[in-house]
């Protein structure tokens, strides 16, 4: 990822900010389509939305959550294209990350959606793209989308487009303000006196951070994170030494054992390392934790109305301290393009999938809602919907990007092979638990490699 992707557009944005002056995921399952208000009885007769005429669109998502946050913007776009088309009909079948990712493997042999979820990243798009379940995209259809430079790089494989960014993804350390001004607790500087506060908040009585230890993921992005912080920009290096199925560099096993500390000297819940996403976010939307480690994309918390007002109101942002005497900086920042779309190559209403896709992408849509809805940010630049009453969440992230001054991209566990990823994410589990010790945890992703 570069900087100027990210970076020099959202410094606009901030000055424009300045000049203007969700319930956790639901269990998995699936989002039936909302129901028409007009059944074809009714339709006049010159209208074409005969069942014969009829078009259904099958969109698979990995966004359960309807009526809050990213979930919520992908179905206000669905409702107002089928009312803008009213012989299209969109059915969503909707599963959180991990049971989506299990069912799209069985799609991939069964038969596609038409639309839907996919990453891109080498984790996951490599394969994908190997097995040809994707549709060619034509890079000309979005010359004045507004995406930054660089972002459709993940999405492409020979010089073809396969898929669109949906999210630029800066992650972070959300805290409960008022639990800190209360107790009279600073934000951290360094990760030892990170450490060092989530030992004081655990003696207050309260969970230090929550942290999704279950799903394997966040944990791998906690590595990535304090990985940054070591060096200050790991892309290069790790790629080679995953090319070479080699991690004999200390510096992997110094950033494991950092991860460790964190979870024998309990910064996150006890249980953390089987708890899923949403019991880690209801741990701290219900101020039981006064932190909770997350992406940008959970930025509207601040506007969702089911967290108690007291919480939402007070819900802050800090990205992962520096580790005192290593390379990396305060604004070096751990941030990449995530999830997106895309559309299946054996689609039977391919050419009408595509239609679907190019509107969700309008500037108008999906970014202009997201960035009205507090749903973190955008990989299209969202300069013009900037209103001067952000929330101070939305505030704080745009300022964290626009003084970054290196941006780490894709995080460690995306960037070898599918096998690589799932290694990591199920053996980082015991590292940072003190069960498994680094170096089996090293030779295990070099063993995925080989």
């Amino acid at each position: 990822m570069k900087k100027r992707m990210l970076s020099i557009i959202f410094a606009t944005i901030m000055t424009a900010a300045v000049m203007t002056g969700c319930t956790p995921p639901k269990e998995t399952g699936s989002t039936p389509p909302p129901a028409e208000n007009t059944t074809a009885a009714e339709k006049p007769p010159e209208t074409p939305d005969t069942a014969s005429d009829q078009i259904v669109l099958k969109v698979f998502s990995n966004l359960p959550d309807r009526k809050n946050g990213q979930g919520l913007i992908e179905q206000m776009v669905i409702d107002e294209y089928m009312a803008e088309n009213s012989n299209v009909k969109i059915e969503v079948e909707a599963l959180d990350e991990e049971a989506y990712k299990t069912k799209f493997k069985a799609y991939a042999m069964e038969g596609m959606p038409d639309v839907v979820s996919v990453w891109g990243q080498p984790s996951f798009l490599d394969e994908v793209l190997e097995a040809g379940v994707l549709a060619e995209l034509n890079m000309s259809d979005y010359a004045n989308y507004g995406f930054f430079e660089g972002s459709m790089d993940g999405f492409m494989k020979d010089g073809k487009l396969y898929g669109l960014p949906r999210n630029s993804d800066i992650m972070g350390i959300y805290y409960n303000e008022k639990i800190f001004n209360d107790n009279g607790w600073e934000i951290p500087k360094t990760y030892e006196e990170l450490l060092v506060l989530g030992e004081t908040i655990k003696e207050a009585g309260i969970i230090p951070m929550a942290m999704d230890g279950g799903d394997g993921w966040p944990l791998s992005i906690f590595y990535s994170d304090l990985l940054m912080k070591l060096t200050s920009g790991y892309q290069e290096d790790i790629l080679k030494d995953i090319a070479n199925a080699d991690f004999s560099h200390p510096v992997y096993a110094d950033v494991a054992a950092l991860v460790a500390q964190a979870g024998t000297r309990g910064l996150w819940q006890n249980g953390y390392d089987s708890q899923d996403y949403g019991t880690a976010m209801n741990l701290f939307t219900n101020g039981q934790a006064a932190m909770f480690y997350m992406g940008s994309w959970e930025a509207s918390m601040a506007l969702n109305e089911d967290i108690p007002q007291e919480v939402r109101d007070n819900i802050r942002v800090f990205t992962m301290p520096i580790v005192e005497g290593a390379a990396g900086t305060e604004t070096d920042l751990l941030a990449w393009n995530g999830g997106g779309y895309g559309i299946s190559a054996d689609s039977e209403v391919k050419e009408e999938a595509i239609k679907f896709l190019n509107y969700m992408y309008l500037p108008e849509k999906l970014s202009k809602y997201g960035w009205e809805k507090g749903v973190g940010m955008s990989a299209q630049d969202q300069t013009a919907f900037m209103t001067g009453n952000e929330t101070i969440l939305q505030e704080q992230f745009l300022e964290i990007l626009n003084n970054s001054t290196r941006i780490s991209g894709t995080t460690v566990n995306d960037l070898g092979t599918a096998a690589f990823k799932t290694v990591m994410e199920s053996e980082i589990q015991g590292m940072s638990n003190g069960t498994t010790s680094a170096e089996d945890f090293l030779s295990a992703l070099e063993d995925s490699l080989k």
